[in-house]
């Protein structure tokens, strides 16, 4: 049976390719040969186009495609209250290249402005999305990228001289941003999450002991954290999360099924929805989700995957949902390309019309297994 209210069992994680115009227009402002105002307008333009291809297909949702930002995370935590963005030495190290050298340190006590600028893009995405009779999707960071990647050295020792007091505040202003997002109107937010599967990879770990962190027990901080974030949201609200491996120019980071975070991620944190990644032996088999509590949970299981633009046969995605269902009932799974298409602005290494091929893959899919 098709699903009412999302996920719907055919979804999407958040980020498209920008489409040439885009890609265009930023470069010129970065000459200094158009205003920031010029560039919006092209934005305006391309996301209300998007949104209604993402109708066409058959999604009963549709994003932005995070057209207006330049990484899927830094835009947003860069404009919490008490955080910055800043150009270390060295970019972060995916599988074979390195990304641009940016990231975000907390140099004040952290909240949520009244004037975050994704609440206006979330706005303007609604109006697009009322047109195209379709439920619009908001896509933020997980308060736990915040902290994890740089851990205690991005974060100012004079503002928070131990990490209970940050954390205490982390949650306060994810729950403001869960707040302002509703009272906006969306209805479906989404925690995008590489933290959970990085503690899953020893080679990740490691290097949260080399930065002198200290990752036992960072489970259960981030599903309090978590926790506390949303516990407010209205009965209306639906809240995912996405959790990624890493995604930049078709590369990755991490490798490790669910098994070490399984327990404490689908039983102990409080989202409706978990957008996991399947689409490569990276992430093990589907045994972890025996520990999806019976009932209205799901997990979209990503076994399209949205790093090349080979298609995916329907009847494999059928077998690997068969798999999946062992161990989670098939009414609380749905389908979905593994990640984003661009995670960051740059995108990953297929063709626009390869990746609405992918999308409508899903659709088809879905209503072959669950029903028009």
């Amino acid at each position: 049976m098709q699903r009412t209210k999302p996920p719907f069992r055919a979804d999407e994680v958040g980020s498209l390719l920008r489409p040439p115009r885009i890609r265009q227009a930023r470069a010129r402002l970065e000459k200094g040969e158009i205003a920031a105002e010029d560039l919006r307008k092209v934005e305006d333009m391309e996301i209300e186009k998007v949104v209604h291809r993402q109708a066409s297909i058959g999604l009963r949702l549709a994003t932005d495609g995070e057209f207006r930002r330049s990484w899927w995370h830094f835009d947003f935590l860069a404009k919490l209250t008490g955080c910055e963005l800043f150009h270390p030495d060295q970019g972060i190290q995916f599988a074979g290249v390195e990304t641009r050298h940016d990231a975000v340190r907390v140099i004040g006590k952290l909240d949520f402005p009244a004037d975050h600028p994704m609440l206006d893009h979330f706005r303007f995405l609604k109006k697009q999305c009322d047109t195209a009779h379709v439920m619009p999707k908001m896509t933020i960071p997980s308060p736990a990228v915040l902290h994890f990647r740089g851990g205690r050295r991005a974060i100012s020792k004079a503002v928070y001289t131990d990490l209970d007091a940050f954390y205490e505040d982390l949650g306060k202003t994810y729950r403001k941003a869960v707040k302002a997002f509703y009272d906006a109107g969306c209805r479906y937010l989404q925690f995008d999450d590489t933290v959970w599967a990085y503690l899953c990879s020893p080679d990740e770990l490691n290097k949260a002991r080399e930065r002198g962190d200290d990752p036992d027990g960072l489970q259960e901080i981030y599903a309090r954290i978590i926790n506390y974030a949303i516990s407010e949201r209205p009965s209306d609200m639906v809240i995912t999360t996405h959790v990624c491996r890493g995604n930049f120019r078709s590369t990755w980071i991490s490798s490790g099924g669910y098994e070490p975070v399984a327990e404490t991620m689908l039983a102990g944190t409080n989202y409706d929805g978990y957008f996991l990644e399947y689409d490569s032996d990276r992430a093990g088999g589907f045994e972890p989700l025996r520990y999806l509590p019976k009932g209205n949970k799901i997990v979209v299981v990503g076994v399209i995957t949205s790093k090349f633009g080979e298609l995916e046969s329907k009847d494999d995605i059928k077998r690997r949902l068969e798999e999946a269902a062992k161990f989670a009932p098939l009414d609380q799974l749905a389908v979905s390309p593994q990640c984003g298409f661009a995670s960051t602005e740059e995108g990953n290494i297929l063709s626009e019309e390869e990746q609405w091929a992918k999308l409508k893959l899903a659709v088809d899919v879905a209503n072959e297994v669950w029903g028009k």
